[in-house]
């Protein structure tokens, strides 16, 4: 199968695991009817005139410094940066990411994965095309590594997406699935919109983004979910071509800010799975970001080019949960291993299981609104309950 025939047909993973979801993840939201077709498929990249984009700094000779994310790109004029959406057009910063989602999606919040946010509840996913960066194991690299040119996309306008998401009745917009850093702006106007009308924002990140634009973005977002791809400085340049170092000081800020935080962490044969790295790891998140932060240790399926891996054994995941609890963390979870019991949220206090899931279906729920556990009063993390809408309109 080649990569567009992908595209088009989708591809489900073991243990409910989807891409794009057009299988598994009960249905894709099609566009408004009067959306325009896709728009990009096919044309010439000067075809595509962009949106004014933030965070560029002026150089000479109308060169440009990219402050978006920590790789600071310099740019000619008439250049894109690695990203592939961010360019320099005469001197002037410009996204070709903009109000042209390659996806629109109505989906389980759980799957993001938040399994601390609206149990039960679904949210409209958006992504561009692009990626900061170009990780081996990139799980939608036909969205994420191609420009956006390359790919379907739909001309959507943040205020059409806000109703798209209002007119099925779902509680929050979700920026994820590719990279949200690099539609930046869209992403920014679209949660500005979303939350003048009383629903939630919430952000699934690799978190390679610079410190000023993150703290911009912080109080549009209701909760933040970070991809810790490894605690190998070498893993991240070698597998990942980026760098640990920012990716931690985007959970310090996030922990900081006070914002809801999930970590997930995905088990790669043989290259993230070292059980002294992985507790070294643990350590630092129930020192820096607090032993109750919903940690997930998700399984790898063999993709883009570690397509010669095996599929994470479930004993290595079930080895990472025991050494984060080892570690002090409370709310450890397997995913992408339907029907595992590490699936479940047990209460830490009095070990009951206060949220029963079959992969990312909800069950059952024992945490009341206020994020209390229905047996102890256990104060759970959280957003329990859903936006007032009300209160945001007046």
């Amino acid at each position: 199968m080649t990569k567009r025939q992908f595209l088009k047909t989708g591809l489900t993973g073991l243990g409910g695991f989807c891409l794009y979801g057009m299988l598994g993840c009960d249905r894709q939201t099609a566009p408004p009817p009067d959306a325009p077709r896709p728009q990009t498929n096919g044309a010439s990249p000067e075809a595509l005139p962009g949106h004014p984009a933030a965070w560029f700094k002026s150089l000479s000779n109308n060169r440009l410094q990219c402050e978006l994310c920590p790789k600071r790109c310099k740019l000619d004029s008439g250049e894109r940066g690695p990203c592939r959406v961010r360019k320099n057009v005469d001197g002037e910063g410009r996204t070709l990411a903009y109000a042209n989602p390659a996806l629109v999606l109505e989906d389980e919040i759980a799957r993001k994965p938040f399994f601390h946010v609206l149990p039960g509840s679904r949210a409209l996913a958006i992504s561009t095309a692009g990626c900061n960066l170009a990780c081996d194991f990139c799980e939608v690299w036909d969205m994420a590594l191609v420009a956006p040119e390359d790919i379907h996309t739909y001309q959507m306008e943040p205020p059409r997406i806000v109703d798209k998401a209002e007119s099925g009745g779902l509680p929050a917009v979700s920026y994820s699935f590719g990279e949200p850093v690099v539609f930046y702006e869209y992403m920014r106007d679209t949660a500005e919109e979303a939350k003048k009308r009383g629903m939630l924002n919430l952000l699934h990140t690799a978190g390679y983004i610079e410190p000023e634009p993150l703290k911009e973005i912080i109080p549009l977002m209701d909760a933040v979910n970070i991809d810790l791809k490894s605690f190998d400085p070498q893993f991240y340049r070698r597998v990942v071509e980026g760098e640990l170092e920012p990716v931690l000081e985007t959970i310090k800020l996030l922990v900081r800010a006070n914002i809801h935080l999930e970590i997930t962490n995905i088990q790669i044969p043989t290259l993230n799975d070292n059980p002294e790295e992985l507790r070294e790891m643990c350590k630092w998140l129930a020192n820096e970001a607090g032993p109750g932060t919903p940690l997930h240790f998700a399984r790898f399926y063999p993709l883009h080019r570690l397509s010669d891996l095996p599929q994470t054994p479930i004993s290595t995941l079930e080895k990472a949960h025991d050494i984060a609890q080892d570690e002090g963390m409370e709310f450890v979870y397997i995913s992408r291993v339907t029907g595992h019991s590490a699936e479940n949220t047990f209460c830490p206090s009095c070990g009951e299981k206060i949220i029963a899931r079959t992969g990312f279906i909800l069950d059952d729920l024992q945490v009341d609104e206020k994020g209390k556990c229905r047996h102890c009063d256990r104060q759970i993390p959280g957003r329990w309950n859903h936006p007032d809408k009300k209160k945001a309109s007046s």
